[in-house]
């Protein structure tokens, strides 16, 4: 039998916001081609890992907040067969907002849907915003489409579009670390942050 060939999708602040909600800063030096992985079923293969987010801007409340996900990003950067897709904050009166990356995931997956890279896509997120790609890939281009929840995230939207979905608990995340140090590609080590052991 021929294997179900699956891409992955990661929405990398609405898995980040769901491991914060729950407290679980431990968890976010996650290696994210790891965790992809561990949400195949048996007969499946991987094939591409797409990781979607975008560059913090300063935060006077936490001046580290750049320099961490920085280095994150970075670490990232070295595991290869990853790729990482970027949007843009902009201002808002006292805040600022992420912007592209419901309009960069619906993008790749359905262009990868339409050049039949994947017969099953995994999406990992709990935006509802996601709900017209995930029916636009099942339904035009006749993909399976499962969605993965970021721990405390749900989406009925999502639930109902999808081909089955299922939620990322702790024991997958615990065993999908990056390693405490990581060499970035010219040889400098890249350590897990103080605050998220």
């Amino acid at each position: 039998m021929t294997p179900t060939r699956v891409a992955v999708y990661i929405d990398g602040f609405n898995l980040f916001y769901g491991l914060r909600d729950r407290g679980w800063t431990r968890y976010y030096w996650l290696d994210v081609l790891s965790l992809a992985g561990r949400l195949l079923r048996p007969g499946q293969t991987l094939g591409a890992v797409r990781y979607f987010t975008a560059r913090v801007m300063p935060d006077a409340s936490d001046p580290g907040k750049q320099d961490r996900q920085n280095t994150y990003l970075d670490a990232l950067a070295t595991l290869r067969g990853l790729s990482m897709h970027y949007g843009y904050f902009v201002p808002r009166r006292d805040r600022y907002e992420e912007k592209m990356t419901d309009v960069n995931i619906a993008v790749e997956m359905l262009c990868d849907a339409h050049a039949d890279t994947f017969d099953t896509a995994i999406l990992v997120s709990a935006d509802g915003d996601l709900t017209g790609a995930v029916l636009a890939v099942r339904d035009r281009c006749h993909k399976q489409v499962v969605i993965a929840f970021p721990p405390g995230r749900r989406s009925n939207q999502l639930r109902r579009a999808a081909a089955h979905v299922t939620a990322i608990g702790a024991d997958t995340l615990r065993n999908s670390q990056l390693p405490d140090v990581v060499r970035s590609a010219a040889g400098y080590p890249l350590r897990r942050p103080a605050s998220w052991r």
